[in-house]
């Protein structure tokens, strides 16, 4: 019997996936299933501080990257619901933006940012998007992911942010900060589209929060100033 030592996860993994098959393949159910398990990798999610968010938006030269990366954290949206987000999908009247066809093919929305609700018009007038918000070179086509991950890959190198970020790290910044600025769990998991709360729970241990002291509610029901 050969031994591979210091292999790493992902031989392992794909060695069990193998002989778990083999094993069906050939009726042997009972062998396939005694085989180890595989444990998911508890890894925290890379999240940049609100400062490092700051000079991240500021770096691109191009108000369409700019606001790309905005609009990405201001409403923590997965890479494929930002590129195929339509002009039309953004309601500056209600400050909401329509999410469609998201994880798991459910819609939500998410609130618009005042910001990039000011910012809003000039954008369309200056960039001259048709049909998504962020297009490509060729009109009214959706820009590509790798467009999008150099977009960010670019402003990166223009700050002195020394994390590995990625478009997915705006979205983990985005819920945490929600979480530091007191947002329950229950409506940043809304606002994620997270279908299981467990999910979401993993911003909790990356969140800088800071311990309140617990009181009566029967103080706070008269505005009884505590001692």
């Amino acid at each position: 019997m050969t031994v591979h030592e210091k292999q790493s996860i992902s031989y392992f993994k794909q060695a069990v996936y193998g002989l778990r098959h083999w094993f069906r393949l050939f009726g042997m159910e009972e062998k396939a299933i005694q085989m180890p398990s595989i444990k998911k990798e508890e890894k925290l999610p890379v999240v940049l501080s609100k400062q490092e968010c700051k000079e991240l938006f500021k770096a691109p030269r191009l108000l369409k990257h700019k606001f790309l990366l905005a609009f990405a954290y201001a409403g923590g949206l997965r890479m494929n619901e930002l590129r195929m987000l339509k002009i039309s999908d953004v309601d500056l009247n209600r400050k909401q933006v329509h999410i469609r066809n998201g994880k798991g093919r459910k819609d939500r929305y998410v609130a618009l940012s005042n910001l990039l609700a000011q910012k809003f018009q000039q954008y369309l007038t200056q960039v001259k998007p048709q049909v998504y918000l962020f297009e490509g070179q060729t009109p009214r086509e959706p820009m590509g992911e790798r467009s999008i991950q150099y977009v960010i890959n670019e402003a990166l190198q223009k700050t002195t942010i020394k994390k590995q970020a990625s478009m997915h790290t705006l979205r983990h910044s985005f819920a945490t900060h929600l979480m530091e600025d007191g947002i329950d769990i229950h409506s940043i998991q809304r606002l994620l589209g997270h279908s299981d709360i467990r999910t979401t729970i993993v911003y909790l241990h990356v969140a800088q929060i800071k311990p309140r002291l617990a009181h009566s509610p029967l103080d706070s029901l008269y505005n009884i100033a505590l001692e």
